[in-house]
């Protein structure tokens, strides 16, 4: 199979879809790998390291979106890409499609096979493809929210550890999962009061026994979410419905009470957001600022540590490319955790969040395959 590589465009994104170690993997499978020059400048990796590994480097994007059968990416497709996908082609990143129906309907419109990392699953009930960023952002929500609470930057001017004498900084984290575990780790490490609210009494459980008495575990309802976001500097939303459009459990007038110049770090995004106030920023312009709480929305966090990434990732998707690459549609046949990846097929929505989200039809992705 030919598979193509192309340099991301997002705003501030330095990750790339294959790293040279994993392109050998392919070319030495018999596989054709084409490369955008530049794909790998970010993460350091010249074009000279995937011509080593066997890869063809390629001037244009354009020319590997038309001739990839794969396109193997990290961030979804931005609207001058869409217009290059066709059907019959197979594409192998992060979509986040609920709650975004533009991009939604270029990929219907398209024909091509759309199979979002995100929605992967595993034994296990967990996302084995998101989790890797998912600890990523956790642990950055963190670093983020320490510097804008600094005075420097629109903040409270506290520190999140406090020191001898002054108390740290209330840290709120909505959302015990991959990426809250992450913030509370770190933001325990880095000395902060941290709370954290979620429904799930086994995550809970789980919470407990990890971090033990340094970490306050409260029930989440809607009473304690405005309680524990009023009193705090920082707030983390950790909130994860695979697929789905996440629930807005800040609102508004939980904003309005919060104490001005503290920070929420919505770190849910990629899915639409927590809080209510939430929209996507970049990370030339990360932050804005309503009733006085700034609001950190940026919709591609991992981006702003492109070598940890982009390894991270490369790591998680190797299995799945291989796959694809040596039996096409047939790996989503022969790995449901895989088909459930399928979002969009030959025009129709094949994930079920996604379709509800959007009030399109669904059809299951195994029926979809049978088209």
């Amino acid at each position: 199979m030919l598979i193509g590589v192309p340099k991301e465009i997002k705003v501030r994104e330095y990750r790339v879809g294959l790293v040279p170690a994993n392109v050998r993997e392919l070319v030495a499978r018999g596989h054709e790998v084409i490369v955008e020059a530049g794909a790998g400048d970010g993460i350091g990796a010249e074009d000279k390291q995937y011509q080593m590994a066997g890869a063809t480097v390629i001037k244009s994007a354009q020319e590997i979106f038309e001739r990839a059968q794969l396109i193997v990416k990290v961030k979804e497709p931005q609207a001058i890409e869409r217009k290059w996908l066709r059907a019959g082609q197979i594409l192998f990143t992060y979509l986040h499609l609920a709650p975004d129906p533009e991009l939604t309907n270029d990929l219907i419109d398209s024909g091509a096979t759309c199979i979002a990392y995100e929605t992967v699953t595993a034994n296990n009930g967990g996302l084995p493809l998101l989790a890797p960023m998912s600890e990523v952002a956790g642990r950055l929500s963190v670093q983020a929210g320490a510097y804008f609470l600094e005075k420097a930057h629109g903040g409270l001017g506290i520190l999140l550890g406090g020191i001898t004498g002054v108390e740290p900084a209330k840290v709120t984290v909505i959302g015990g999962g991959v990426v809250g575990t992450q913030a509370i780790d770190v933001a325990i490490g880095m000395g902060a009061n941290v709370t954290v609210l979620d429904r799930n009494i086994n995550t809970l459980c789980y919470l407990s026994k990890q971090f033990g008495h340094r970490l306050n575990i409260v029930d989440s309802t809607v009473e304690a979410i405005k309680h524990h976001c009023g009193i705090a500097d920082l707030v983390i939303g950790a909130v994860l419905v695979a697929g789905a459009t996440t629930p807005k459990l800040i609102t508004r007038d939980i904003v309005r009470i919060m104490q001005p110049g503290s920070v929420i770090v919505d770190v849910a995004i990629d899915q639409g957001g927590c809080c209510e106030t939430s929209h996507p920023t970049t990370h030339d312009a990360p932050t804005y600022v309503v009733d006085g709480v700034i609001h950190y929305c940026v919709a591609n966090m991992p981006g702003a540590v492109p070598r940890t990434s982009t390894y991270a990732l490369n790591n998680a998707t190797l299995p799945y490319v291989l796959a694809l690459a040596d039996d096409g549609l047939q790996a989503l046949r022969n790995d449901p955790h895989l088909l459930n990846g399928l979002n969009v097929h030959l025009g129709r929505v094949t994930n079920l969040p996604v379709a509800t989200a959007q009030g399109l039809a669904y059809l299951a992705p195994a029926e979809a395959l049978e088209l």
